[in-house]
């Protein structure tokens, strides 16, 4: 019986596939896999690599040491331990993150989770819950679903870690972020999460992985990870699909 459920399944992906053939996630030119990029808009891909600062991930253009910390993490330290990204946001990685987001392209999901397992490896093996950014109740309804537990569930898939959608909450309908700047983003996610009485023994004293699926302040994953050390995570890593960085942050 498994057997004939194995083959059945094969045959409706191949019948699929052959009708609506996978195409590019960014020019749409086809390709092998479902959610994957052609090669000319995979070489255009700017991956975050080593060197990098080991708090907020940002690149560096020279190796300046390991344990030599940007001017942005010196200046402002956060209250996460690291935070990494797969790629800046630009481009076919911007694409992506919309189209999963606002296009409801969740064959995308599975893949952007691997990406993101292999950058933030040394996080994911760290980390014993696994926790996303959550959307408000009106615009998860809005929406249908959340790009960030997506991810999230994903990579619990990937890693075998827990994935608990329900442990943090966004108590405040706040605005969306794009267009807002540094200071009004901070100011619009201020107080805006919180660990449910109910959900804190998810957290209380584990060490937990935050996901969203772009970091570009940080005011977001910020607030996010206050409340979740609010609630007792005896520590907060960050992990995001694509990362904004102005022209002062990439040299």
């Amino acid at each position: 019986m498994e057997t004939a459920r194995a083959f059945a399944r094969i045959v409706t992906t191949r019948l699929f596939m052959l009708l609506f053939p996978p195409v590019c996630a960014e020019c749409q030119s086809l390709v092998c896999e479902p959610g994957s990029l052609c090669a000319a808009c995979w070489s255009k891909v700017r991956f975050i690599e080593k060197p990098y600062c080991p708090v907020l991930g940002i690149p560096f253009s020279h190796d300046l040491g390991a344990e030599i910390l940007s001017a942005e993490a010196i200046a402002d330290p956060p209250p996460f331990r690291r935070a990494r990204s797969v790629a800046v946001h630009e481009g076919a990685i911007s694409t992506m993150v919309h189209r999963l987001k606002y296009s409801d392209r969740t064959d995308l999901g599975p893949w952007m989770a691997r990406w993101m397992a292999r950058a933030g490896s040394e996080l994911l093996a760290e980390c014993e819950v696994i926790v996303p950014v959550p959307l408000h109740a009106r615009r998860f309804w809005l929406r249908r679903f959340n790009q960030s537990a997506e991810l999230a569930r994903h990579l619990s898939g990937i890693s075998g870690k827990p994935f608990e959608p329900g442990a943090l909450k966004r108590v405040k309908p706040t605005r969306q972020q794009v267009g807002l700047g540094a200071l009004e983003r901070a100011a619009n996610v201020r107080g805006a999460f919180k660990v449910p009485e109910n959900q804190d023994i998810k957290v209380r004293g584990r060490r937990v992985l935050l996901i969203d699926d772009v970091y570009t302040t940080g005011a977001t994953v910020k607030a996010a990870t206050r409340a979740l050390l609010r609630g007792g995570a005896s520590s907060v890593d960050v992990l995001t699909f694509g990362r904004a960085l102005s022209k002062e942050l990439s040299v």
